[in-house]
This record gives C-alpha cells, structure tokens and sequence, in this order.
C-alpha cells in the first residue's frame, strides 16, 4: 500500500497529494508516468509526476476530476493508501540526456496548459537546480484554473501567466504570449509543449511558422502502460508510436494531432475500438482485453 502524506486542494476539480513510494522515487526523473489505482477494483490512472524526493522516498501527482475514478479518488485523504502505485513509466525528458554545458548554451522556453502545469514543473526545477534559467508561459481559461504558480515562480528565470478571459496576468491564449514575446525581440532554441491536445496542436502549428523545434508531452488515454493494450497509438512522422513506452514525449513537428484526438474520441466506446481494432491490423494490439 502507498500512503498519502499530504493532500492539497488546488481548486474545486484539481487536487494535489504526495503518496510514499520509496522505489518509485528514487528512480523517476522529469517527463515520466505512474498509474495508481485506488482499490482492488479500481480504473488505472496514468499521472504525470509532478515533483519527486529520492531521501523522503514521495512522488507528487496533480490530477484534475474528470469522471468516477478520479471524483472517489479525490475523497481519499492524508493517511490513506493507493493499491498500486506503478513507475516510473515512460521516457524521462529528452532534454535531461543533454550536456550541461549545452543546455546553458540553449534558450528555452516551456509552455504550460492547465494541469499541463503540472508535468512541466519537475523538468523547469531540474532546469533550474543545474543552473540553467528557462521562460515559461503557464496559460488557463480562468484566474481560478491557475495551479503552481509559487512554485513555478521559484524556478523559472520569467514567468508569463496568460488567462483565456483576461482575468489574471496577459490577456489571450498561450500563442498569442509566445507571439508577443518574439514581437518583442525574444527569440528562442527550444519549446516544450504540455497540455491538452488542441492546445498542443496550435501551438506547434505557430512553433512551425517561427522555426522553434517542439516538444510535446502526450497523455492519451492508457490502459496497461506497458504498449501491450494499444490505446495510447499515435502516429509520429511516418511511425507507429504508443505514448507509454515510446514517450510520452515526441517530436511536436511529426505528431498527427487530428488523428490522435479522433482516436482518442473513439477509443471511448466498444463500438469505436472495434473499427479501430479492424482499421489498424496487427499494429492495433489487443492486450487490453476490450478489443475482439
């Protein structure tokens, strides 16, 4: 059993817990997953990590409520468990496997949407205990949404709070505050990109009219974590790829986002994985046991 040690209401629908997982912690690094599972019979939830102390042996997880796993699982409390507390899964950041030296050298900007906040944060505090100071853009729809903001505001060199309807810091999306940073006379090397997936897709297109090479972190829907159930397919360039074991990072540039929301759409119902499961052939792959 994995205890919570600490719960936080970050607003009415996004919650904050640091769970014990002393093996889970001391080998995550920035970029990667855990599925956690609440009980016997409960849904697997893929969570980004969202911060990690390899001494204390915790991982801290954000995630918002968006159906009945994640509402019973914001009742639990501090001195509760998780069953399972799986990872860490996934590729850690490709930019960790750089140089020091390099990075510094770098200009970097990360884009936040949402609870894509969360995610973001351990890599700009990885960035930031190396010495190496990156712009980060957080946006949401709402002053309210806004998550992490102390804690971001501690680790990033700037800061840009955007709010869809102009109720706290710049007014507009994500890529209009990109748009009036290069207006400015901003210019970077490298952008990471982390949030929804229409989020991420505009912003790439705009990233690709400014010649900014993207990052994106990909969080569709997951099954096993393992590759083996097929749900989180995504096509990268010409490839085949499944966020779980292949990501969640990609090249934003190569991402089919219409195809991977689409699937995601259908990926929802027996009837949509059943069309997929016919459309995709052998590279469907079926370990999920919902596919026939």
């Amino acid at each position: 059993m994995f205890k919570i040690i600490k719960k936080k209401v970050l607003n009415p629908t996004i919650f904050l817990m640091e769970v014990e997982a002393p093996r889970v912690a001391k080998r995550c690094l920035p970029g990667q997953f855990v599925i956690v599972r609440t009980d016997d019979e409960g849904e697997r939830i893929p969570l980004t990590i969202c911060d990690y102390d390899s001494e204390k042996g915790t991982v801290t997880i954000v995630f918002q409520i968006v159906g009945g796993a994640t509402e019973f699982m914001s009742k639990l409390e501090e001195g509760d468990s998780f069953r399972d507390f799986v990872g860490p899964l996934g590729c850690p950041s490709e930019l960790l496997s750089l140089p020091i030296d390099e990075l510094k050298q770098k200009k970097i900007i990360f884009i936040a949407g949402g609870v894509g906040t969360a995610p973001v944060y351990p890599q700009v505090k990885w960035m930031h205990e190396h010495g190496i100071d990156v712009d980060v853009i957080v946006g949401c729809k709402t002053k309210d949404l806004l998550i992490l903001e102390d804690e971001m505001k501690a680790v990033a060199g700037n800061l840009y709070i955007t709010t869809d309807d102009g109720s706290y810091g710049r007014s507009g999306m994500v890529t209009q505050t990109l748009k009036d940073l290069y207006a400015e006379g901003k210019t970077y090397d490298q952008c990471v990109c982390i949030g929804p997936m229409i989020m991420m897709k505009f912003a790439v297109m705009l990233t690709k009219e400014l010649n900014l090479p993207t990052i994106v972190s990909l969080n569709p829907i997951m099954v096993d974590g393992t590759g083996m159930c097929g749900a989180c397919r995504v096509t990268v360039g010409d490839e085949v790829k499944f966020a779980c074991v292949d990501g969640p990072e990609f090249d934003g540039f190569k991402v089919n986002f219409d195809e991977a929301m689409r699937r995601q759409t259908l990926y929802k119902t027996e009837e949509g994985r059943a069309y997929l499961a016919e459309k995709e052939g052998s590279t469907h792959h079926g370990g999920c046991g919902q596919c026939s």
